[in-house]
């Protein structure tokens, strides 16, 4: 296999495109095609296969993340799509978790299920929780319901039944007669999606693979033929929201896996960095156009989770998006990014997001008929974007649109002047991000204070320091490629697949054997697609989801190995201990643990990072140019220093205000930050006194 791979990042805004030939990267960042986002693929794709001289042919792996699932539930593109569920829960979905995710204000929505109730139909049957049958599957209600499939056209089905996952004998069977009576028609099992307990997510997250299958399994198709057809014929590998690759089968079969696969990939590059420069507490930051997400990473892992939400309908509030449990690096997302439009309300209020101008029209100094005043826009006028540098000088921004838009939208309905306005805009951008990262650490049980920021994305860099100052953040890496951060990062990721199974008992009746055998069914499972995959080694994680008994959610606990005695249960009592007092603070003592579920992941082994190595010696580098930007120390325009990040090598330092230029990013480097290339090439920024102006050299930080 050619040691070429590229990795493509489909964004809302850009479509990011990295090739790696041997260590040596190239990389493209064009305008995301929403016709056909393969188009903007395959147009990165030349550029990098020019720019390092190669042919499609040469290309031995690609790697592939995209938002169009998540897109497509937003925005409900999906198929038609129903549901058969137990006789008597077909509303599930409706009432949900019976609660308000807004206690006070009355005007709340809860976003409308995906499956309309006339295509969620009844099917005579019924489980007890330990999968005994008590109202066998009813063979005349699964044929009516066939009937209604085909006379409503529906293009895609799931199928979710009360206590599925315990016993999916009639998923099963009912799926055998969907398939056999409409062979066009997509098919979706809860058993195999979502093989856990919790009906309402189960049935949530079964219905959102069904509702994007049928697009998802046209588009992927559509990939590889058009790949095929400029000569590309390799392997074809998908990321996953839980930092994994996977093959296109799989990722067919559950796209759901992909909803949060470009973040993911973020978050794998972060915690590479950490691992590499020694950052034990790391915050990063991926601000591209369209969202921004904030991921906390300690010890060089991002934190692992089982459920997320897609979709939240108010302010981005948690319990106001479509539930899914699936495996997720965890991390919060919030509609902030270069193309949020802003605007003032009818309280005299800056708005800023979360909807987006994307890359169609775009920015109003896009010059591609965008009106309304967006980040990028208000980032133009104060200097911290140049036009003449913007995207290597391929798209010429137009300023003057930039000035107009922010004048329009926001300065002039609150009698500011244009800086103000611009000022205003990119104050609120960034205070909404300072709040998502606080609110996240806090559910954590963690402080933003102390930690290194790790800045990527194409608008990321330009916030980082404002950002850090709100957070008590002194220290800032913006890694070499930072803007297409996120498809570096796939090309880090592991092959990997994770299997779950929901089996409820107290940790004190724990069968060591029966846990074994549980275990070693799940391995055999995972290791049917990870082999499909890779033919590398592979490692293998089990955890076991606990809490106390009468809690009502649980937390993740990694297994210990398995010998063959009773200690598992000892010593897995004392890892929910430990797990339990870090993120409470606290342990119940004398209180029952009980488990609910177990996960197992098998995946190709992580690369051990290479050491930093610290620059041999430190000097001041010499701008190429002046430029004026505003500067939030001074509150004002002040002379500053442009640099070229291509000139600067490891050990040169550059004080702020300064604007360290790329052909995809810029870094704004506030008064009272200093920054230095370290070892690995990636700028590291840290904050300075007035009266020492001068930092540490970039080093370890434990």
């Amino acid at each position: 296999m050619s040691g070429v791979r590229v990795a493509a990042d489909i964004g809302g805004t850009f479509t990011d495109v990295v090739l790696d030939d041997g260590g040596r990267q190239y990389s493209s960042k064009v305008l995301t095609t929403y016709k056909d986002p393969a188009d903007a693929v395959l147009a990165g794709l030349k550029t990098v296969l020019d720019e390092a001289n190669r042919q499609p042919g040469d290309v031995g792996l690609f790697l592939h993340g995209t938002t169009l699932a998540t897109n497509a539930l937003i925005e409900r593109r999906g198929a038609c799509t129903a549901l058969l569920t137990t006789e008597g829960h077909r509303d599930a979905l409706e009432m949900a978790f019976e609660n308000r995710f807004e206690q006070y204000d009355v005007n709340i929505d809860r976003p409308a299920p995906l499956v309309p109730r006339h295509l969620r139909i009844p099917i005579r049957e019924r489980l007890a929780a330990d999968g005994e049958v008590l109202i066998p599957l009813d063979p005349v209600s699964v044929a009516n319901a066939a009937e209604v499939l085909a006379e409503e056209g529906v293009e895609s089905v799931a199928i979710g039944f009360l206590h599925g996952y315990r016993k999916p004998d009639h998923e099963r069977a009912v799926a055998r007669t969907v398939r056999e009576r409409l062979p066009g028609v997509a098919v979706t099992l809860a058993c195999e999606v979502c093989p856990e307990i919790r009906e309402f997510e189960r049935l949530s997250t079964a219905c959102a693979n069904a509702y994007v299958q049928p697009l998802m399994a046209s588009y992927l198709q559509s990939l590889e033929d058009q790949l095929t057809g400029q000569g590309v014929r390799c392997p074809i590998l998908l990321m996953t929201s839980g930092g994994g690759l996977t093959d296109l089968p799989t990722a067919v079969r559950f796209p759901i896996r992909l909803v949060e696969s470009g973040p993911a990939g973020g978050a794998i590059l972060a915690a590479d960095l950490a691992a590499r420069c020694g950052l034990d507490e790391v915050l990063s930051l991926d601000m591209g156009g369209t969202t921004a997400k904030i991921c906390l990473i300690d010890g060089a892992e991002p934190q692992l989770s089982r459920q997320f939400e897609v979709g939240r309908t108010y302010r981005f509030k948690k319990g106001s998006g479509l539930p899914m449990r699936i495996p997720v690096i965890e991390m919060v997302e919030i509609g902030a990014g270069g193309g949020s439009i802003a605007s003032v309300d009818s309280l005299g209020r800056i708005q800023v997001g979360p909807e987006s101008a994307g890359s169609e029209p775009g920015p109003a100094c896009y010059g591609l008929g965008g009106r309304d005043a967006t980040v990028t826009d208000a980032d133009v006028v104060l200097g911290k974007i140049r036009p003449e540098h913007f995207a290597g000088g391929s798209l010429r921004l137009d300023d003057d649109g930039a000035a107009a838009a922010v004048e329009s939208g926001v300065a002039a309905p609150l009698s500011l002047d244009r800086l103000g306005g611009a000022v205003g805009i990119c104050e609120v951008i960034d205070e909404n991000m300072a709040a998502a990262a606080r609110a996240h650490a806090i559910e954590w049980g963690r402080e933003t204070a102390g930690r290194t920021m790790i800045a990527y994305g194409g608008a990321a860099p330009l916030h980082a320091c404002l950002l850090a100052t709100k957070l008590k953040v002194d220290r800032i890496l913006v890694p070499r490629g930072a803007a297409v951060g996120s498809a570096l990062g796939f090309l880090l990721a592991p092959v990997s697949f994770e299997v779950v199974r929901s089996r409820y008992m107290i940790l004190a009746d724990l069968d060591p054997a029966w846990l074994g055998e549980l275990l070693d069914g799940m391995r055999q499972e995972a290791a049917v697609v990870v082999s499909g995959a890779t033919s590398e080694p592979l490692e293998e994680t089990a955890r076991a989801h606990m809490r106390y008994v009468g809690q009502g959610f649980e937390i993740s606990v990694e297994v210990p190995r398995l010998n063959g005695d009773d200690e598992v249960r000892s010593r897995l009592g004392l890892a929910f201990e430990a797990a339990y007092r870090t993120l409470y603070g606290r342990t119940i003592p004398g209180a029952d643990v009980e488990i609910l579920s177990w996960t197992l992941a098998l995946s190709t082994r992580r690369q051990v990072p290479e050491p930093l190595e610290s620059p041999e010696r430190m000097h001041e580098a010499c701008p190429d140019s002046r430029v004026s930007l505003y500067d939030p120390v001074r509150r004002a325009l002040v002379d500053g220093a442009l640099y070229h990040r291509d000139s600067l090598a490891p050990g040169d330092t550059c004080a702020g205000p300064a604007l360290i230029v790329e052909s995809q990013t810029t870094t704004v480097v506030t008064e009272d930050f200093h920054a230095t290339v370290n070892g690995l090439g990636h700028l590291y920024l840290e904050r300075v006194s007035h009266e020492n102006s001068q930092p540490a050299p970039p080093g370890r930080r434990r």
